[in-house]
This record gives structure tokens, sequence and C-alpha cells, in this order.
């Protein structure tokens, strides 16, 4: 029996941090949260996670600075884990130039969460 994939989700907003929780639960991942971008790099270095979820809007510490740092890892593991970046502001950045900051993939809020699944997925398969 292997065990479940740990998702976490750095996100600010409580509602979107809950049906997410929820819709991660259907394909027993397990989920842990964090409400900005310096809290993820502070739950990364002590616990280990298959994916991040990454809102580029957070308090603290946003989005695009949090992926620079968990790029910079020491950690081989944690440096090369999937990144998936959430945004609410389409004219932000293409999945292109995402994809050139670090993050793996791109999911534009409001959230589908149909598709929020579909990209966990393919990312932890």
């Amino acid at each position: 029996m292997s065990k479940n994939k740990k998702v976490l989700v750095g996100e600010d907003s409580s509602i979107i941090i809950n049906l997410t929780k929820n819709v991660l639960a259907f394909e027993n991942y397990e989920m842990k949260s964090a409400r900005n971008g310096q809290l993820v790099l502070d739950l990364l270095e002590k616990e280990d996670f298959d994916l991040i979820l990454l809102d580029i809007t957070m308090p603290v510490m946003d989005g695009v600075q949090c992926i620079k740092k968990i790029r910079a890892l020491d950690d081989i593991q944690k440096k090369s884990l999937p990144v998936i970046a959430i945004s609410g502001n389409v004219n932000n950045l293409s999945p292109e130039q995402f994809r050139k900051l670090g993050f793996d993939d791109f999911i534009q809020k409001p959230l589908d969460y149909d598709q929020v699944l579909a990209t966990v997925k393919k990312h932890l398969s």
C-alpha cells in the first residue's frame, strides 16, 4: 500500500483553501496550507511534500518570490518538486513566463476544480 501524496497549498483565501482540501480529499491526497510564501518555505523546511500549489498574490512573500527561493534550496528533492502557479490576474503572466520563473504548470482563477484535480494528478502520476 503506497502512502498518500502530500500537497502543500500556498494560498491566503480560506475559501479556496477549504474547497481545494475537499477536492484533493476525493483522491486521498493529504493537504497542508500556508497563508503566505514565507510560511510555505517554513513548512517545506520541516516536512516532505509531493507537490505545491502556489498562489501568486499573497501577503508577506508572494508566489514569485517563493518559487525563486524553492528553486534555490540545497535539498535536491525539495527544489525539484512540481510547483503549480495559481493566479487570478489574466494579464499577469503567460504560461510560458510562469515556466521561465520555475513553475511547472499554471491554473487560472477562478479555479475550476476539475482542472485543479487533473493538473495535480498529471504531476503526481
